[in-house]
């Protein structure tokens, strides 16, 4: 699988949204379909939730995280 690295900022509305079917989702113990900058992706409900904080230089992040492994494609 070819590497992504994609940041993608929205209005509040629309942030809000996506969190609001995350934690639908997240509650009914559905997986989750969201599309990054033209790619869909799909979250399994086992995927692993977690928050980051970062502090520097006048700056504060806080990074909502969700993580899990993908299935390996065989090459035959």
């Amino acid at each position: 699988m070819k590497r992504r690295d994609v940041e993608k900022n929205y209005t509040q509305a629309a942030f809000v949204a996506k969190l609001r079917r995350l934690a639908d989702a997240l509650e009914q113990g559905k997986r989750f379909t969201i599309q990054v900058a033209g790619e869909r992706i799909t979250v399994p409900q086992e995927a692993i939730l977690g928050v980051e904080h970062e502090r520097e230089k006048g700056m504060e992040q806080i990074e909502l995280q969700i993580t899990w492994k993908t299935a390996r494609k065989s090459s035959m």
